[in-house]
């Protein structure tokens, strides 16, 4: 089966306000007196990504602004901003991202936003800490047997505060399974992989060009090479996801997987299930359409060919994975960004 017998009547392509679906959407929880320039550094490496040129449009990326009650906060610079949008975490974002900045306001915060995290978290939905918005993290037990990216200058309370927690000073940003730790600065090595993972490299590539960090940042910290971003402590699922990354296109078995990584498969399954929330088989599998989704952005492949590089028996059972895990087939995912591009052209 080729992309061309694949049916599909576009309605994908728009939402319910008629513009073009976004690869990556990104909701911001502003905490009162939060840092401003961590957040200045993501939002605009997602602005220049968002579009085919330098106008501002939210095409590729969109983002919002929300506050804990929905009134204006004011960074710790002094300058006020207006929130965009309701506070609402139910709103299909990609990311949820807690913007924190003077300890008063991220040490003690309510317990409504808590549980509201601990929801969107169990959805599946990544959640970012900027700055002291790990704080917020923490207490919310997100970050329990987790990694983290701690600035120096509050290493010590968090370490008090978040014991279950392994603080780290070295690192630009950490990704523990989903919980996403950055301890300030620019942040703008943390975009480029949040905007590599949904758009594509070319987008991630344009964003750092503009900002002249593509030199400053040419290797995202403790990824390891060619291993998931995410940063898992265990060895066994650290071999594991490495020789899936090197075999997308193999039938290699999961008792080869678990050779490699030197154990067996039931030890496999429980390292993964442990570290990942998800058994080898699946986490395999998303490794795969990841790729695939790539292959469809930035090349002329066709959906068989597509399939057959990325794994897939055929292109059917490609298909039918791909709708689960993005919710459009791959010719609308294709069609969908080819839309883009001509609204792109004509704007």
């Amino acid at each position: 089966m080729d992309e061309t017998h694949v049916a599909d009547d576009g309605d994908d392509l728009v939402d319910a306000q008629g513009g073009v679906h976004p690869d990556v959407r990104v909701g911001f929880i502003l905490m009162n007196h939060f840092t401003l320039v961590p957040v200045a550094g993501l939002v605009d490496s997602l602005r220049f990504a968002a579009d085919k040129s330098f106008r501002s449009q939210q095409i590729y990326c969109q983002w919002d602004w929300m506050t804990c009650n929905d009134q204006p906060v004011t960074a710790s610079c002094g300058m006020p901003i207006l929130p965009t949008k309701p506070f609402n975490l139910d709103a299909h974002y990609d990311y949820i991202v807690v913007a924190g900045g003077l300890m008063s306001e991220t040490r003690n915060p309510p317990e409504w936003l808590l549980d509201a995290l601990r929801k969107v978290h169990a959805a599946g939905v990544r959640i970012v800490g900027l700055c002291s918005g790990s704080f917020v993290l923490g207490k919310a037990g997100l970050l329990d047997g987790r990694r983290c990216a701690i600035h120096f200058t509050i290493r010590d309370e968090f370490v008090e505060r978040f014991p279950k927690a392994t603080a780290l000073m070295d690192k630009s940003y950490v990704d523990d399974g989903g919980i996403i730790t950055c301890p300030g600065g620019t942040a703008i090595d943390l975009a480029a992989s949040m905007i590599r993972r949904h758009c594509g490299e070319i987008r991630a590539q344009k964003g750092l060009a503009y900002l002249l960090a593509d030199d400053t940042f040419e290797h995202i910290p403790d990824h390891g090479e060619k291993v998931e971003p995410h940063v898992y402590q265990n060895e066994i699922v650290r071999k594991a996801i490495a020789y899936m990354r090197e075999n997308l296109s193999d039938s290699a078995s999961l008792k080869e997987v678990a050779a490699y990584a030197g154990t067996n498969p039931r030890q496999l399954h429980r390292a993964f299930l442990s570290n990942t929330n998800d058994a080898p088989a699946n986490y395999w599998r998303k490794l795969r359409l990841e790729q695939a989704r790539k292959n469809l952005a930035e090349t002329s492949m066709s959906v068989t060919t597509i399939a057959m590089k990325c794994g897939f028996s055929d292109a059917s059972h490609f298909i039918l994975w791909f709708r689960k895990q993005y919710g459009e087939t791959p010719y609308a995912y294709r069609k969908r960004r080819h839309e883009v591009e001509r609204l792109l052209e004509t704007t």
